[in-house]
């Protein structure tokens, strides 16, 4: 176990943290580790838009707010830094750092892996670990969005709390490795949108009871008849055939996805995150997609604790406090568009359901035996909010098997094949 945690029914939980300060965790991303020599070290931050970015800096010894407009490219962002540190080492500072920032968003993480391959320290900025003017009216430009992010990015490279959080910059094979869950994810969302598209169509008619994912849905289509014997109009006819055709064509695009994943494990079963994979696969109740979803979406990042495992899976809460005002929000949810900050929506989807399914396939566990003394007699409200907690003990139970091969009490593995 950690240290500071200690075991109750199996079930792993925190103890009281002592006094004092605690230790710096190497992959403290709230604040930089390494000093600061402000008078050494050229900072920049950039706003990203599609079609411009605006790059603020700070030069060591030069006065001027130094602002400069670009079109997206790389290329020039870099030699507008050396650009910068040469005004500064003309002044007499001798710039042996530098350091860029800029929000995550709809570009990702590859600016930052090529700064990186072009010795320059790189850093990927949570947008909403920002603090912003909740002002309904308040002025809001690029240039003041980058006066904002400069402020935020100088006090963590201080070393100072609070300011702002970094993102993990994971490698372009940690990236590539999560499209193909993602990729399910979008398909299986496609076919589900198609098929109440042609149960609504056929409502339409007074047709009803039709399911367009069996196998003979489409030669049953052609027999279908309305409550007054007439055959299905031709148009309708001719859009629903293109919709059982766009169904087949994501069914064999799903079995591709699964069984290449399948040949992948089997192929190279001790590679990157496979045997998380595999160990998580075992889970009675858990499938391979799941396991899929959670070592890559989730266990492959370097979380530090339980509390950090909690939190990027989306499941602490969001409460709501001032003055006598005590009150809880529920789930404290991303932003519209982002994941970051209150967590990844894929894990908490996916643990949210693992969490009923658990209760159905791991009745003698400790968590399980845990979630039915306190729903006992409880509403269904009641159980609904408790499959939350049980989802985000789950997920730590599960992060705990896979790190440190912590088996949680009572759980039933598969038998080997």
């Amino acid at each position: 176990m950690l240290w500071g945690e200690r075991r109750e029914n199996g079930i792993i939980v925190a103890a009281a943290e002592p006094t004092g300060c605690p230790m710096p965790q190497p992959n403290d991303l709230s604040r930089s580790l390494a000093a600061l020599d402000e008078n050494s070290t050229l900072i920049a931050v950039i706003e990203m838009s599609q079609s411009a970015w605006l790059i603020a800096g700070i030069i060591p010894g030069v006065e001027r707010h130094a602002v400069k407009k670009l079109n997206p490219d790389e290329a020039g962002l870099l030699q507008l830094l050396h650009r910068w540190r040469d005004e500064a080492e003309k002044v007499g500072r001798n710039i042996n750092r530098i350091a860029v920032a800029f929000e995550a968003g709809r570009d990702g993480f590859w600016l930052a892996c090529w700064l990186r391959a072009h010795a320059i320290e790189a850093y990927v900025i949570h947008p909403n670990s920002i603090a912003v003017s909740r002002e309904h009216r308040r002025a809001k430009t690029d240039r003041l969005d980058t006066a904002l992010l400069k402020r935020a990015f100088l006090g963590w490279l201080r070393g100072e709390r609070e300011h702002c959080s970094m993102a993990a910059i994971p490698s372009l094979e940690e990236e590539d490795a999560k499209r193909p869950s993602r990729e399910r994810e979008n398909l299986v969302g496609e076919r589900t949108r198609i098929g109440n598209r042609i149960k609504s169509t056929l409502a339409r008619l007074g047709i009803r009871g039709f399911k367009p994912t069996l196998r003979t849905a489409a030669q049953q289509l052609e027999r279908l008849c309305t409550p007054e014997a007439e055959s299905i109009p031709p148009h309708t006819l001719a859009e629903l055939r293109r919709e059982m055709s766009r169904l087949r064509l994501l069914a064999e695009q799903i079995r591709e996805i699964e069984t290449a994943r399948l040949e992948r494990l089997e192929r190279q079963p001790n590679r990157g995150a496979h045997p998380m994979i595999r160990l998580l696969a075992q889970v009675r109740g858990l499938g391979i997609e799941t396991a899929d979803m959670l070592a890559h979406e989730a266990f492959s990042r370097r979380l530090r604790d339980r509390p950090a495992v909690a939190r990027y899976g989306g499941l602490t809460g969001a409460p709501d406090e001032s003055g006598a005002r005590r009150r809880e929000k529920g789930l404290a949810r991303p932003a519209p568009g982002r994941e970051q900050g209150a967590g990844n929506a894929r894990v908490r989807r996916g643990m949210i359901q693992l969490a009923w399914r658990f209760l159905m396939f791991q009745k003698d566990s400790a968590l399980a035996q845990w979630y039915r003394a306190r729903t006992a007699d409880a509403r269904g409200a009641t159980r609904k909010a408790l499959i939350i907690a049980l989802a985000r003990k789950l997920l730590v139970a599960l992060w705990r098997l896979v790190t440190t091969g912590d088996v949680p009490h009572g759980v039933v593995f598969r038998p080997a094949a």
